[in-house]
């Protein structure tokens, strides 16, 4: 699992986790989880500015 904060300092900050299965987004009690598919397709649009 590759785990990423999206904030510089600790605490609560929201995190991108990473699995062979999934990609959950967000901090506790409030995320999202994704799958391959999704995360990849969110990536794209992200990449192509569409989002």
């Amino acid at each position: 699992m590759k785990v990423v904060s999206l904030c510089s300092q600790g605490g609560c900050c929201p995190v991108v986790r990473v699995t062979d299965a999934e990609v959950e987004i967000g901090e506790k009690g409030n995320s999202c989880v994704l799958t391959k598919e999704q995360w990849e397709s969110l990536k794209d649009k992200i990449l192509k500015k569409e989002l």
